[in-house]
């Protein structure tokens, strides 16, 4: 291998959004890693999630589908 092409690989300390704690190897820049989201807080994960508005997307679609079916009428007349 190279030398001098790969990151440092050390053992950091990730903190978890609850307080928790625990170690792991990384090439994270520092040896401690805070945590924003996680697994306990991320609402995937805690059922919490809020539904995208797919009927306001569908709506979109078949009015343009709608348009597109009118100028091929008009083209064919």
């Amino acid at each position: 291998m190279k030398k001098g092409i790969h990151p440092y690989y050390r053992t950091v300390e990730v903190v978890m959004t609850d307080g928790t704690t625990f170690k792991t190897r990384s090439c994270y820049k520092s040896d401690r890693m805070v945590l924003e989201i996680d697994s306990k807080s991320h609402p995937f994960f805690t059922g919490k999630q809020v539904l995208v508005d797919t009927a306001g997307r569908v709506d979109r679609f078949n009015k343009r589908m709608q348009k597109s079916k009118e100028i091929k009428t008009a083209r064919s007349k």
